[in-house]
């Protein structure tokens, strides 16, 4: 029986309720976004494993799962198969690892322990928490900067640990892809992008005259760039190769450019109206471009999805009051003979992406901090892609259908 991606569905609905919410304080900004739903579907995971009644509840109307049990199957998943590093045989450099760290005086509970290890393929590690916060939050940062190939150096800053802080989880994402058709640095001139407000910028603007797979829509476009991934069976030469029970991971980055310059938010609320919209449009075949601009650009995004997540429904698992983690670990004596319950503090998430002409290099990571204080397609004539306005973006792996990074460029500048 061929192994599947179960999750596609509920991750990419959380991707669009992510993306909404997130684009809302991305606009008050004026900025960029960037963002890997599966780091926060991965680290929200983690804490669904050791959550019970109301609070597990809400982790899984979140996370559009029916059972904890789905979740690890999706993760696993994704860590074994998705997400498996193709490098060696000329493919992207992917690389998923999620870390749990309790407070040496406060042990995790034995299956929890189990399952964040079998199902998840989390590292453990003990910390001192209640006597050396600090030293703690810095050791969790050099493993964020290795897991992340040193794109993110710290994602926690000075004094997010404290002595009340019981466990730490996170779950961290890199990737660095080669496109299939590279672009011409010689091609690459600096050109004018529109801005939402009317204004202009000037960017660094990639062209090409090669054949490229665009799908020409009701007032918008799609643009897919394949990544380089090249079968390893097929490099050796295998001529009697038994069929895999799941397909080697392709990678591509989709480009939804509206046909209005200010046509973005529009697009982003068509994108996020079906969990299979993003599927249903991306192209299949190549055409013939006539004009063809698409920006360089280097974005990150850093922020606390606390708020973000209490508005789409988690809210107990903040409360130090009702939240229930006793799965994880169990509640902590205060010395008064009160017990404290262990709660959801914060969850930080910080992403970056940089294209060029070469591909892409990416990373992202999510942290939750636990303590106890509370299709119409167009051959001819040749097709124009000038991506000279804001745009929404996605990085797939696509036999799984996972969103690994999604976001839009504002300005590239």
């Amino acid at each position: 029986m061929a192994l599947r991606f179960t999750g596609r569905d509920s991750l990419t609905a959380l991707t669009h309720r992510l993306a909404e919410q997130l684009a809302v304080t991305s606009a008050e900004d004026r900025g960029n976004l960037i963002f890997s739903p599966l780091a926060i579907y991965s680290a929200l995971s983690l804490v669904a494993a050791g959550a019970r009644g109301s609070t597990l509840d809400e982790l899984m109307a979140v996370l559009g799962a029916n059972s904890r049990g789905e979740l690890a199957e999706n993760v696993l998943f994704v860590a074994e198969h998705a997400l498996a590093d193709r490098s060696t045989s000329g493919g992207p450099l992917v690389a998923f690892a999620s870390g749990v760290w309790h407070d040496a005086g406060r042990p995790l509970e034995p299956a929890y322990k189990e399952a964040v290890v079998t199902s998840y393929k989390a590292e453990i590690r003990a910390v001192d928490f209640r006597s050396k916060p600090e030293q703690s939050r810095k050791e969790i940062n050099r493993w964020i900067a290795a897991a992340t190939g040193k794109l993110i150096d710290s994602i926690l800053p000075p004094g997010s640990l404290d002595q009340d802080t019981v466990v730490v989880l996170a779950s961290a994402i890199y990737f660095k892809g080669k496109w299939t058709k590279p672009f011409e640095k010689k091609r690459t001139k600096v050109g004018r992008f529109y801005l939402l407000d009317g204004g202009t910028v000037n960017a660094p603007m990639m062209g090409t005259r090669r054949s490229q797979y665009i799908a020409v829509h009701d007032g918008f476009k799609v643009l897919r760039l394949p990544y380089r991934s090249q079968d390893p069976r097929r490099r050796r030469g295998t001529a009697n190769v038994q069929e895999s029970a799941v397909p080697l991971p392709r990678y591509s980055m989709c480009v939804f450019l509206p046909d209005a310059h200010d046509g973005l938010w529009d697009l982003v609320d068509k994108i996020a109206s079906s969990s299979s919209f993003l599927r249903d449009h991306l192209p299949e075949e190549t055409v013939e471009v006539d004009k063809f601009r698409l920006p360089k650009f280097k974005i990150s995004f850093s922020r606390k999805l606390s708020g973000v997540l209490r508005d789409m429904g988690l809210k107990v698992a903040f409360s130090t009051n009702n939240a229930d983690l006793s799965g994880m670990a169990p509640d902590v004596d205060d010395g008064s003979g009160m017990r404290k319950r262990l709660a959801l503090q914060d969850v930080f998430h910080r992403a970056i992406l940089e294209v060029n002409e070469e591909g892409t290099e990416a990373a992202a990571v999510t942290v939750c901090h636990m303590d106890v204080d509370e299709a119409c397609f167009e051959d001819e004539p040749p097709v124009e892609f000038v991506a000279d306005h804001p745009f929404a973006f996605f990085v797939l792996e696509e036999v799984s259908s996972a969103v690994v990074f999604a976001g839009h460029v504002l300005d590239p500048s």
